[in-house]
């Protein structure tokens, strides 16, 4: 059986083991395919694993003896699905494998924006404590999270994380989702639609997935009705925001900054307004690529593939 993955070097750089994977059949892994190489390196493959090399329904009508293919992330919107299913070809996604880790970021660029560690460290490094004739100074305004509110859109196993974390530095917590379920044990908790959620809100952090209902979700309107003081984070998709609008909303001091892992277009072009823009911390799309979170890919995306062959396949796409 011939296995190909498209482009392995983002999940695995040289840290983890393809072994689970070469133990299943014939592998052979690229760290990166140019579109205008993708069918002559899956021509032969029966199996197929995709990260962010795109497979258009133009593609698969080449590729005569693929069954299955292998998204190595959650979002699968590289992959034409529905062209997939005409042909019989089973798609698979990573649904979880990043929950802990994409939470944890959430907090560390929060504590950053309520901190600004970084500013402060290279402030001391650069002789400003020494000279101080104070025993202790701060560069900017310092902001405490116990009593807080953050409002949590989106509120699926990433946005329950973040609400539990939440809840442990003693902040109040509101969520948004279309889809509700059971509502989370924790001290003070309350659903709320959006409008009121970002009026009320100290922290806005985003959790949903992009669809053309949420595409443009945070735009000039909706920022207008955040607080001054409040602070937005997005560790979901870039998509969610409008990029000049949040810009704008920055350098006007709408808002009281902003932290993104994720933007519109990634990489960025270098012109992307939000670069430049006021009290913002912008992260490399890095929430999900903890080592641990990697390894669990990893090994999640071999049992999807374990459970297929046997008949009994696992994390589907359904069309």
């Amino acid at each position: 059986m011939k296995i190909v993955v498209l482009d392995g070097y983002t999940l695995n750089p040289g840290d983890l083991s393809w072994d689970g994977l070469k133990d299943l059949g014939d592998v052979t892994i690229h760290d990166y395919t140019p579109a205008d190489q993708i069918v002559a390196r899956a021509q032969d493959a029966e199996i197929l694993f995709t990260n962010k090399t795109p497979l258009t329904a133009a593609t698969l009508a080449q590729l005569d003896k693929l069954t299955y293919i292998g998204v190595l992330a959650t979002g699968y919107n590289v992959v034409d699905v529905k062209a997939a299913a005409a042909r019989g070809v089973a798609v698979t996604n990573i649904p979880t494998y990043g929950t802990s880790s994409v939470a944890q970021m959430v907090f560390a660029l929060l504590l950053e924006l309520c901190h600004h560690v970084q500013l402060h460290s290279d402030a001391v490094r650069g002789g400003e404590w020494s000279a101080s004739r104070d025993f202790c100074f701060w560069k900017t305004p310092l902001v405490e999270l116990q009593g807080k509110t953050i409002g949590i859109v989106g509120f699926g196993r990433i946005g329950r994380q973040v609400a539990k974390i939440a809840d442990a530095f003693g902040m109040r917590v509101l969520a948004q989702d279309k889809f509700q379920g059971p509502a989370p044990d924790l001290a003070d908790f309350r659903w709320a639609e959006l409008d009121e959620l970002l009026a009320q809100s100290d922290v806005v952090s985003l959790h949903c997935p992009l669809f053309p209902d949420t595409a443009g979700l945070i735009n000039q309107e909706t920022l207008a009705r955040m607080k001054p003081s409040a602070f937005l984070i997005n560790t979901s998709r870039g998509g969610l925001i409008v990029d000049q609008d949040l810009s704008d909303a920055l350098n006007r001091n709408q808002i009281a900054g902003a932290a993104l892992d994720v933007l519109s277009v990634e990489p960025p072009p270098a012109d992307n307004p939000l670069l430049k823009a006021k009290n913002i911390l912008v992260t490399p799309h890095i929430s999900w690529a903890t080592a641990e979170a990697r390894a669990r890919l990893m090994g999640i995306a071999v049992d999807n593939l374990k459970a297929y062959l046997a008949g009994k396949p696992v994390n589907v796409i359904k069309v």
